[in-house]
């Protein structure tokens, strides 16, 4: 019997059918890949499989058989059964998964109490057991911190910690690495992978990235408006796609291969850091975020900053735009000394639902800055923003619209528009495309090389995605705690880097051939051989 089976299932809210008549198996010990845009209802499915969305007013339909449990007619107490001992979820966000006043360790023994009954000693000794297997550090002392101690990779250690806590047959793992760098992905795809054969537990992963399923499983089942599109052996169909749809998204997948395209004779220098450093905290718990950088940025470019979470490129965005006073060293605009925020330089930022006032509609979110700068027609303030949003691919009727009416990209262009109205000569893009599907992320990224072709701005692009980076930039500067360790045009630096950490960053990079990804991930492990 297959650990997971499911048969005509049908998922909806409302009006909406968000997943139509899907089936597919998993076998004990597989792997199966869940992939789609945003709304093709990969997440749906994952819910569905543990019983997740009785009780909210969905209409189920279909069946839905995980380790041997009838999902849609077993009583409340056999799906508690379900949930955790024989089948576990590794949510995307950590941090909203996570209690923020408890210990990780007590979480992990509070799982393990509830489905082992085990005694609160031995739900501890588990708790670190299994934090120590995910590879945390000084698993016992870890144990006690809270989740706000813990980096992003290290808090979605813990999550796959809690749930192996019960042995689960079954792991579900939705977009578990969708906000990590490529080297905490990385170890995270590892980390899953090598537990798969230690264990021989199957996995069921929901991801928008398809070089993360290359690297992590054996079959993909493509996802389009809650249908089945394609599935088949990862390699298969990756390799030899059958369906226009999968070719879509795999001619949308950025490639650190490919060589840069359109590239621009730059203009003059109109921004430029010299010396840039900022500490943060005091005395000797004092630390450089950003340690000594200088760099010029010219109209008409596009300079790509790359680097792991913590290397400092966000706050060198956000020094570049003036949301940061530095420490030590100089900014200057169009050659002259600057200080403080100047609206020619604009931020686009990683996540447009924080940065946009869920009270105001969107039109006027992006007439602020021109109120600011003292426009007060009113009619004309509406037809600007109106003149903005079509810009960027929107309609004139999205005005009084809120940001919860949009999707993910849609508010990403809003954010864009929001920095067009300031009418600036430098736009900083912080992780503008992070949390965006493929074919989303191809959109704002083709938005913005339009932008710039018509409006010769200068865009610093920080992303952790270094295809991505390839992809837009003429010059990238790689980021290290708190230092550019290299920089030049974008093909020199990938085509032939100087610095072992470079070369380190793009050999994290996924493959979207699994053969290649097996050959990187045996050379990663390589050194922890030795």
């Amino acid at each position: 019997m297959s650990l997971v089976e499911v048969k005509d299932l049908t998922v909806g809210f409302g009006s909406l059918r968000a997943v139509d008549g899907l089936s597919f198996r998993l076998a004990e010990g597989g792997a199966l890949a869940l992939v789609g845009e945003s709304g093709s209802g990969k997440s749906t499915v994952a819910g569905a499989l543990l019983g997740l969305h009785r009780g909210t007013g969905a209409r189920v339909g279909g069946t839905v058989h995980v380790a041997g449990t009838d999902v849609g007619r077993a009583p409340e107490q056999e799906l508690r059964r379900l949930r955790g001992a024989k089948a576990a979820m590794v949510f995307q966000d950590p941090l909203s998964s996570l209690d923020p006043y408890y210990s990780i360790g007590d979480q992990i023994a509070e799982v393990h109490r509830v489905h082992a009954r085990a005694s609160r000693r031995a739900a501890r000794a588990r708790a670190v057991e299994v934090l120590d297997r995910v590879g945390i550090p000084d698993a016992r002392r870890r144990a006690r911190h809270r989740p706000h101690e813990f980096s992003g990779g290290m808090r979605q250690r813990a999550l796959i910690a809690m749930a192996l806590a019960c042995s689960p047959r079954l792991l579900i793992a939705d977009e578990p690495t969708t906000a990590l760098d490529v080297t905490v992905q990385a170890q995270i795809l590892d980390l899953l992978h090598t537990l798969r054969e230690e264990t021989g537990m199957g996995l069921l992963l929901v991801t928008h990235d398809v070089g993360v399923a290359a690297e992590s499983v054996d079959e993909v089942l493509v996802m389009r408006h809650g249908r089945a599109v394609e599935q088949g052996p990862v390699g298969t169909v990756l390799g030899s796609p059958r369906q226009a749809y999968t070719r879509e998204l795999l001619d949308a997948v950025p490639r650190v291969d490919a060589p840069r395209t359109g590239s621009r004779e730059p203009g003059e220098v109109v921004l430029e850091a010299t010396g840039l450093r900022r500490e943060f905290g005091h005395g000797k718990g004092a630390f450089a975020a950003v340690d000594g950088i200088s760099l010029t940025v010219r109209r008409g470019e596009t300079l790509g900053v790359v680097g792991e979470s913590g290397s400092g490129k966000t706050t060198l965005g956000r020094m570049l735009v003036g949301l940061l006073e530095p420490t030590a060293g100089e900014i200057r605009h169009d050659g002259r000394p600057h200080t403080g925020v100047d609206p020619s330089v604009q931020m686009v930022f990683q996540d447009p639902v924080s940065s946009l006032n869920p009270r105001r509609s969107v039109g006027e979110s992006i007439a602020d800055p021109l109120r600011a700068r003292g426009e007060r027609d009113e009619r004309g303030i509406r037809e600007r923003v109106t003149e903005l949003l079509e810009r960027v691919g929107l309609e004139a009727a999205h005005y009084d619209r809120y940001p919860h009416e949009f999707s993910g990209g849609q508010r990403q262009r809003v954010g864009i528009a929001r920095a067009l109205a300031a009418d600036p000569r430098v736009i900083v893009c912080d992780e503008p495309v992070s949390a965006l599907d493929v074919t989303t992320q191809a959109q704002v990224v083709e938005l913005l090389g339009e932008l710039q072709r018509e409006l010769g701005l200068a865009l610093v692009f920080i992303a952790h995605d270094l295809a991505v980076v390839r992809q837009v930039s003429d010059r990238v500067a790689v980021m290290r705690r708190g230092r550019v360790v290299e920089t030049g045009p974008v093909d020199e630096v990938y085509g032939a880097p100087r610095e072992a950490y470079t070369r380190q960053l793009l050999a994290a990079v996924p493959a979207l051939d699994p053969e290649q990804a097996a050959r990187r991930r045996a050379a990663r492990r390589e050194p922890a051989v030795a």
